[in-house]
C-alpha cells in the first residue's frame, strides 16, 4: 500500500508539472523574467534588487536550454512537482498518513501561490520551497532532538538569502518563539551558531557585493516602500489572504488551529505559532499580500492531518476533496493563463459582472484594471522589440548609436527578446541595468532609439530629427502605448550632454 501511495503522489507532482508547462506560452515573457534572464546573461554576486540566486539560475536556464518562453516556464514548473513532495514529507513528520498526505498534495497543487507563483520565473517560487524545506527540517529537528538539523537549516537558509531576503523573518520569527518552548535550550548548543556561521558564509558574497555598491538594497526597500507598500491596506492584506488560500484555506485554517491546540500536532505548535508571528508582522509593516506564501504548504500538511484524525466515513473523505478540486476548476484562470489575453480578460469581466469579484484585478498601485498585473505585464514585448529592430534598421551608424529603455521591462525585452533581431545590449537606468549602463562614449552618438511611454524634454530639445516608429498597440498590455522613437541629427554634442546626465542620476531606482 505505501508503495502505492507513493506511486501516487510521484503522478501528482508530475501533474503539477505538467500543469504549468502545458500553458507555459498562452501569454508572454512577463517583465520580471525580463530581467532576471538579463541578470542571468550578465552574473554576479548581487543585483540592485535582489540576490544573486535567481540570476545564477536564470544563467544555468540560459546555458540548458536557451533564453526562450519554455526555458523560462520550465524550472518554476519542476519546483512545483518539488513542492508537493516536500508537503507528503512534511505530513509524515506530522505522523499524517495515507489520506492526509493525499489531502495535502492535493491541497498543494489547487494553492494558488502554487499555481500562479509556479508559474513564472521569479524569485517567489524558489521562497516558497525554501521556506518550506526550513519547516521540514525544523519539524525532523523538533521529532528527533538530533542537533544535526541545524546545519541542515543553516545551508538551506543560506542559499533562501541568496534568493530573497525575506526568509529571515521565518527565521527571526521561529528564533523568537523558541525560547518559550522545551527546545529553547538549543541557544546553548554550539551547532546552532556554527549553523548561522554556514548560512553567513553562503550569504557573504552578497554581502560583500552591498558593501561594494553601498548597499543598494535599503535604496531598492525605500523605493518599494514609497511606490507600492505605501498602497497596501491593512484590511486589504488581510481579505487577500482569502484569495491566496481559497479552497486550500479548507486545510489551512483547520491547520493552524490544530497546530496550536491540539495534543496530536504538538511538534507543529511552534512552527504555527511562528507563522502567525510572520503574518502579524507583516500586517504591522503592511508587506505585500502574498509575502505570507511561505508559510501557506506547511499549513496545508498540518490541515491534511486534522481532517485525517476528524473525518472517518470514507464517503466524506472522498467529498472533501472532490469539492475543493471542483470549486477551484472556475477559478483555474485567476491562477494559470489558460486563455489569450482576450479570452482572459472576457472571463475577468463576467467574474465581476456576475459575482462582483475583481480584487484580483487590484494592482500594486491601488487601482482597478481589466487584467491581473502579472497578466497584463507579460503583453506586448515581442510588439514593442519588432518595433525596436524596425528602428534599428534605419540607423546610418550603428556604432555611433544606442539604444535607451526608461525601464527595466523594456530593457529586459531589448536584451532577451533582442537577440534574435541582432539588437545592442539597451542601456537604462532601471534596476540592475544601472551598472551597467556606459558613463561616457568612445565616439560621438548621432542616432538614439528612445523607449519610454512619451519624449522627455531633455530628449526631445537635443534633436532636431525624431520620429515615432511605432508603439505597443494592445491595450491590455500595462506597456500600451510605450514608443519607440528614433531620434537623429543632435544639435549639439550628446556625449557631453550624457556626461551632464550620468552625473544626475544617483540610483538604479
Amino acid at each position: 500500500m505505501k508503495k502505492n501511495l507513493n506511486v501516487w503522489i510521484g503522478a501528482i507532482a508530475v501533474s503539477n508539472v505538467a500543469i504549468h508547462l502545458a500553458f507555459y506560452n498562452t501569454l508572454g515573457f512577463h517583465r520580471d523574467e525580463l530581467l532576471y534572464f538579463s541578470l542571468g546573461a550578465n552574473p554576479s554576486a548581487g543585483y540592485a534588487s535582489v540576490p544573486p540566486f535567481t540570476g545564477i539560475m536564470a544563467w544555468l536556464m540560459i546555458k540548458l536550454a536557451g533564453s526562450n518562453l519554455f526555458s523560462a516556464r520550465l524550472l518554476p514548473a519542476i519546483f512545483s512537482g518539488l513542492l508537493v513532495l516536500l508537503a507528503s514529507c512534511i505530513v509524515k513528520e506530522l505522523k499524517g498518513g495515507n489520506y492526509a498526505r493525499i489531502l495535502a498534495v492535493i491541497g498543494i497543487v489547487i494553492l494558488p501561490i502554487n499555481l500562479r507563483g509556479f508559474y513564472l520565473f521569479q524569485p517567489v517560487f524558489f521562497d516558497v520551497f525554501f521556506w518550506t524545506l526550513n519547516f521540514l527540517i525544523l519539524l525532523k529537528w523538533i521529532n528527533s532532538g538530533e542537533n544535526k538539523w541545524l546545519l541542515l537549516l543553516g545551508m538551506v537558509t543560506g542559499v533562501g538569502l541568496m534568493n530573497k531576503y525575506l526568509i529571515l523573518l521565518q527565521i527571526i520569527s521561529f528564533c523568537i518563539v523558541i525560547p518559550f518552548t522545551p527546545q529553547r535550550s538549543v541557544f546553548r548548543n554550539r551547532l546552532l551558531y556554527i549553523a548561522a556561521g554556514i548560512a553567513l558564509l553562503i550569504f557573504l558574497p552578497n554581502i560583500i557585493w552591498q558593501i561594494i555598491h553601498g548597499f543598494p538594497v535599503i535604496t531598492h526597500m525605500q523605493a518599494l516602500n514609497d511606490s507600492q507598500l505605501v498602497n497596501v491596506s491593512r484590511i486589504n492584506f488581510l481579505t487577500d489572504q482569502i484569495l491566496i488560500g481559497f479552497m486550500s484555506l479548507v486545510l489551512i485554517l483547520p491547520g493552524l488551529f490544530a497546530s496550536l491546540f491540539s495534543r496530536w500536532l504538538k511538534p507543529a505548535k511552534p512552527l504555527a505559532i511562528a507563522s502567525l508571528l510572520v503574518m502579524v508582522i507583516l500586517l504591522l509593516l503592511r508587506g505585500k499580500s502574498y509575502y505570507t506564501a511561505g508559510i501557506l504548504p506547511f499549513l496545508v500538511c498540518a490541515g491534511a492531518v486534522f481532517w485525517e484524525r476528524t473525518v472517518r466515513q470514507a464517503i466524506l473523505r472522498i467529498v472533501l476533496p472532490a469539492v475543493m478540486i471542483l470549486i477551484t476548476i472556475p477559478a483555474f484562470p485567476m491562477g494559470i493563463p489558460v486563455w489569450r489575453a482576450e479570452k482572459l480578460a472576457e472571463y475577468f469581466a463576467r467574474m465581476k459582472q456576475y459575482f462582483g469579484f475583481d480584487a484580483v484585478l487590484r494592482d500594486e498601485d491601488g487601482r482597478y484594471h481589466v487584467l491581473p498585473q502579472d497578466y497584463s505585464d507579460m503583453l506586448g514585448w515581442d510588439e514593442l522589440t519588432e518595433v525596436t529592430a524596425k528602428a534599428y534598421s534605419r540607423v546610418d551608424d550603428r556604432d555611433a548609436s544606442f539604444v535607451y529603455c526608461e525601464n527595466y521591462g523594456e530593457a529586459g525585452a531589448i536584451t532577451i527578446l533582442g537577440k534574435k533581431y541582432g539588437l545592442p545590449p539597451p542601456v537604462s537606468f532601471s534596476e540592475s541595468f544601472f551598472y551597467r549602463a556606459p558613463r561616457d562614449f568612445k565616439k560621438e552618438i548621432t542616432s538614439v532609439i528612445y523607449i519610454n511611454d512619451e519624449m522627455g524634454k531633455d530628449v526631445d530639445s537635443l534633436f532636431s530629427d525624431i520620429q515615432v516608429i511605432g508603439s505597443i498597440s494592445n491595450p491590455l498590455a500595462r506597456e500600451y502605448g510605450t514608443k519607440v522613437y528614433l531620434c537623429r541629427k543632435p544639435v549639439r554634442s550628446f556625449n557631453v550632454f550624457w556626461k551632464n546626465r550620468v552625473k544626475e542620476v544617483q540610483s538604479p531606482f
